[in-house]
Order: structure tokens, then sequence, then C-alpha cells
């Protein structure tokens, strides 16, 4: 009798272990695979960059932020603290923070079972607090100062050019993606140097294959890291003139390529004079529904006094166009086009004249709210043009 008691009660045991554990495992808190996610979502597709759309004050912010399809922040943004003061020295993760971790990524998957959730790695800058005062990791020139990094946080560089440091990035990288609370790591401050090359492959090899990596590359493209990269956050601060934009789109094109599948590259430009620019809204969305299968965003300039990247969310955002159908194509008149279930996109280039377009069967203008057969787009816009549902879905 007593036997079955101890057997009846290590079995219990061991259940509610097992129980416990689970809520850790990363199958426990997803909702598909990254890459069924990215695949299953409509577009137009909208990232969150840190700092959130501020302009829908009676709505629940988790639910405004669950409207975006993607979004990156730090560990703090999900609920997870570090275990270890200063912070930029820890491997691991409090405890307690990680369950409510999990509910927060299960709270946005419900709202968006498309979402796609990405943590901050720094490796670059950070706060002085974050490594602590005199820390060996802190970069220092020649004459032994520090070297500032980040002028608006007053951020000091660290040692990235150091083997050791490398591994402690890659390290954290690893903790934050074995929760299972986010799909992957963001690096910012990118380029295609020698040291930057030997980090990303070491934080590769640490996160595994099927984590997500991206990078802020800006409107630049990175050969020689690109293969470990899965996409780019192209934080394009020059706009101003049609060679910007130019440039915009064949690094588009490009990370659309070269970069490592699955694919989430990221387009964000800035207004020039407010978030009335709605021209310039548009057409950085129909430029990354023309020529990617990415996410756009379109937020304040950094240099405002205010949070980096906050923005409006604009009702052309809304998912209305389903998925592609085609890929985008150049048009003769120098725009650029493509079809989706429930519409088209044309993007217009800075610089190029007005264009015209004709449907078969009248169409809807997002931007204007009229429906015709004929519409015109003028330079640095671009528009959605969606199929009333009394014509079916024939063009």
């Amino acid at each position: 009798m007593k036997t079955n008691t101890l057997c009846t009660f290590l079995i219990v045991v061991s259940f509610c272990f097992s129980c416990v554990h689970a809520v850790h495992e990363p199958s426990a808190v997803t909702t598909g695979s990254a890459p069924e996610r990215i695949a299953s979502r409509s577009f137009p597709s909208v990232f969150q960059a840190w700092n959130p759309a501020d302009n829908l004050k009676a709505v629940d912010p988790l639910v405004v932020a669950a409207r975006h399809d993607l979004i990156w922040h730090s560990i703090g943004y999900f609920g997870l603290q570090w275990d270890d003061q200063p912070s930029g020295l820890a491997t691991k993760f409090r405890p307690q923070t990680i369950p409510r971790a999990i509910k927060k990524r299960q709270a946005l998957l419900r709202l968006n079972p498309n979402i796609i959730l990405i943590a901050e790695i720094r490796y670059r800058d950070a706060h002085r607090s974050f490594l602590g005062q005199g820390h060996k990791w802190w970069l220092r020139d020649k004459q032994g100062r520090l070297v500032m990094g980040w002028a608006e946080g007053g951020y000091v560089c660290m040692d990235f050019h150091n083997p050791e440091f490398r591994r402690h990035v890659a390290a954290r990288a690893a903790a934050v993606v074995r929760t299972g609370i986010v799909d992957g790591i963001i690096l910012d401050w990118w380029a295609d140097d020698d040291d930057r090359l030997e980090l990303v492959k070491t934080v590769r090899e640490a996160i595994g294959d099927e984590a997500l990596i991206l990078t802020n590359a800006n409107d630049r493209i990175t050969p020689r890291t690109a293969p470990y990269i899965n996409g780019y956050f192209m934080e394009c601060y020059r706009s101003s003139a049609p060679d910007d934009w130019k440039k915009i789109v064949e690094t588009l094109k490009w990370a659309e390529k070269n970069l490592r599948p699955p694919r989430v590259n990221c387009l964000e430009t800035w207004f020039h004079n407010s978030r009335l620019d709605l021209n310039f809204m548009r057409a950085t969305t129909a430029l990354s529904l023309t020529c990617s299968d990415g996410y756009c965003l379109f937020s304040d300039p950094n240099p405002l006094p205010t949070a980096d990247h906050l923005h409006n969310w604009y009702p052309f955002w809304d998912k209305s166009l389903g998925k592609p159908l085609a890929k985008g194509a150049e048009r003769q008149d120098g725009s650029f086009t493509r079809r989706f279930q429930n519409g088209d996109v044309i993007y217009n280039p800075m610089g190029n004249k007005p264009v015209s377009i004709r449907f078969h069967r009248p169409r809807t203008s997002l931007a204007a709210g009229k429906t015709a057969s004929m519409h015109i787009i003028p330079p640095a816009d671009g528009d959605i043009f969606l199929i009333p549902p009394a014509t079916g879905s024939s063009p």
C-alpha cells in the first residue's frame, strides 16, 4: 500500500513538473512557425520599430500594437528582465518574468495570429549603466578615452571588435530566443566590416538556423553578412531627392533577392513636414508592396525631441489587399505595379511624371475614395486600387 502511494505521489509530482517546464518551452508559446506566419499574413504589412502608433488614444495599446505584423523592442517591452546587474553582463532572465512575457506574446498572437516579435540585442553602444563604470568591454580610443555612440541617448560605444564580447552578445541572443517569446533578434547600426561579419556568424551559430536576424543597414547593401541575415531594417533617413528613392528601391530589391529566407525586410521613411505628408506615406507603402514581400513604416524623424519612430496608424494600412498574385514590375512610364487578390498597387517615384492607369473595370482609389476605370498617380506618391465587391475578382 505504501509502495502504491509513493508511486502515485511520484507520478503526480512528475506530471506537475512537466507542466511547469512546458510553459518555458517555445512550443507552448508559439502559434505556427515564423515562416508560416510570415507567409500567412495579408497586405499591407506594417512594422513597429520600438515605439508605437500614438494617434489612437481611445484604443487599447495592445490592440494598436497588434495591428502591426512585426514588432521589435527591448526585452523589457515583452516583460522580460535580465537576472544580473549591470544588465549588460547578464545571460539569463529572472525566472518570474518569463510567464509574464509568455502572456504578452500570447495576447498579441490572439489579436494578430501572424505577428512576428523581435528583441533588440545591443552590441554597438549603450547607456553607461549597461556594463558599469570602467568595464573592459567599453570601447576606448588610443588615449584611453571612452568612444561616444548615439548622441541623443548619451550612449558609449562597446568593443564588438573583441571576440570575447562578441561571444557574450551571442549568448544573450541565444538566451532570449530560447524563451520562445520572440522569433529572433535585431542588431542595430549595421555595416559590412570584418568584426560585424564575425559577430553575425557567432550569433547565427548560437541561435540556430530557424531564428530570425534583422540588422539596420539603412539604405545600404551588405553582401558579406547577407547569408546570415533574414531582413534589413531600412531606416531611410534620406528621402528628399529622386536619387534617394531610387537607391531605396535598389537596396530593397537586392535584399529581397540576396538575404537569407524567410525574408523580413522592413522599409521606413520619415515625414518631411508633418505626419500629414500623406503622399510620402503612400509612396513608402506602395514602394514596399511593389518591390518586396516586406513590411513598411512611415514615422517621425529621429532628430525630433520626442522618442524615435513614433507614428500614426493610417487607414491606408488596414489590410485590404489580401495576398500578392504576382511579382511587382516596373511599367514603361517609370512607375511600379503589382497585383493582389483584392486589387492593384501603383508606386510613382519622386522625379517621375504623373502617370495614368486604366483598368478594364472600375477600381476604387484608397487615396481618393473615388471609383473609376482611369486614375492618375502624382510623382512621389502611390495608391491602392481595390476591386469593388460587385465586380468580383476579375481585373
